[in-house]
């Protein structure tokens, strides 16, 4: 039989998957142009971490963790989000005993057994950051200007930000009466789904996409934030404004976890189907201590990948020649080639990209090659030009042929 990949995964293959590496590569320098550094946690996870830290009304926790038994009678999870994991390392490793704030990121594979769709897998990809140990809006502000950053780096158009706050847990519970008291009278029409959350998590009902048309008149939560998450979500605001981040405020903005405290905010575009939130993260002041940590604050974010890469190729983003082999020698005889072979090691040890044929081609299929790898330049090396101590270097943009020292080659490659 021919095996096939599971349901909900992809094989990144080359030619696309120089993509992915260039929106890794641009994450990676807006994280240290940030000063946040990278953490790399395990790919699974105590299942308890993620039922306490995620939230056992999820539906992260409730429908779509891959949890399995080990050999040592453990239950352990796939990871489905980020956070829990970076906190859980913040904790077991004593980050908070540093005297400065602990600014994390990472990216990596993530895992939900979710509803197939564009843009939405069961392996996903995520890029992520945590900053602990401060409860200053402006670091909020920071994180989501990160976030803004990096889309527009990656050359993403017309990326909204919304925010929105969700108080704490004392304001919610108020709010929680006044939602429930809107939603009572159509329980029975709502969805199965909103049913339960109704139960169990009313605040969740606002992000259901089957019923969110009903919802125009449910009470916003920013009508019960008290003078202390009021004052959170003002300065919040002021910040953005003052790093000329565009945002608007979504009063039913209120995310899939529980963690969340005071700022909760997601990036929003066209172009991926119904779906157009491609990331999104808030404050967690709480989830700390709630993992057996002391009590510090926490802010991050969780950036989907495929989703960014998605886009980047629906609005027809024009990304550089992202592998790029910047010569082609071409050895003519037996003592060409072997020549060719030491000055190809040559050229890569001095950081240039090179490469030769290996299937005993003509020169007219190794100029073909060449061709198909878009190279800058091809070497041509002869039995003369091996007695000379010389070799024929062509310009392919402009056709120009000239002839130069076999030691100087990388000289001339890097000079041209």
């Amino acid at each position: 039989m021919a095996f096939q990949k599971p349901p909900g995964t992809q094989d990144f293959l080359p030619g696309a998957v120089e993509k992915w590496q260039f929106v890794e590569r641009v994450a990676r320098d807006i994280c240290r142009r940030f000063n946040f550094r990278e953490i790399r946690t395990p790919m699974f996870e105590m299942t308890e971490l993620y039922k306490r830290g995620v939230g056992e009304t999820t539906d992260i926790v409730e429908k779509e963790m891959y949890t399995f038994t080990d050999r040592g009678d453990r239950s352990l999870t796939l990871r489905p989000e980020g956070t829990a994991g970076a906190v859980r390392a913040y904790v077991e490793n004593k980050l908070y005993g540093e005297p400065d704030l602990t600014k994390l990121y990472y990216i990596g594979p993530m895992f939900r057994y979710e509803r197939q769709q564009a843009g939405r897998y069961r392996q996903f990809h995520q890029f992520g950051v945590e900053a602990l140990g401060a409860v200053d809006p402006a670091l909020d502000a920071e994180v989501i200007a990160l976030g803004y950053a990096f889309y527009a780096e990656v050359g993403l158009k017309d990326v909204r930000v919304e925010i929105n706050s969700v108080g704490t847990p004392a304001v919610r519970a108020v709010f929680r009466e006044k939602l429930l008291g809107f939603l009572e009278p159509m329980r029975d029409t709502l969805c199965k789904d909103c049913q339960a959350r109704m139960d169990r998590n009313p605040l969740r009902v606002l992000d259901c996409k089957t019923d969110q048309h009903r919802f125009a008149e449910a009470p916003s939560i920013l009508d019960s934030l008290d003078e202390e998450c009021r004052t959170h979500f003002e300065s919040l605001k002021q910040h953005l404004t003052g790093m000329n981040i565009p945002f608007t405020v979504n009063p039913r903005l209120v995310r899939g976890l529980d963690y969340y405290t005071h700022t909760a905010f997601e990036y929003k575009a066209e172009g991926i189907g119904a779906i157009d939130t491609v990331g999104g993260g808030g404050r967690y002041n709480g989830l700390v201590a709630d993992i057996g940590g002391p009590d510090q604050p926490g802010v991050g974010l969780g950036l989907g990948l495929e989703r960014t890469v998605m886009l980047l190729e629906s609005q027809g983003a024009e990304l550089e020649n992202l592998h790029q082999v910047e010569v082609y020698l071409v050895g003519l005889g037996e003592a060409a080639e072997r020549e060719t072979t030491r000055l190809l090691q040559g050229l890569r040890m001095r950081g240039i990209a090179a490469e030769r044929d290996y299937q005993g081609r003509k020169m007219k299929a190794q100029m073909k090659s060449a061709d198909r790898l878009r190279v800058r330049f091809t070497a041509i090396l002869g039995d003369d030009e091996l007695q000379r101590g010389e070799i024929a270097l062509k310009n392919m943009a402009t056709g120009e042929q000239t002839f130069v020292a076999l030691d100087a080659l990388a000289d001339a490659i890097r000079g041209s």
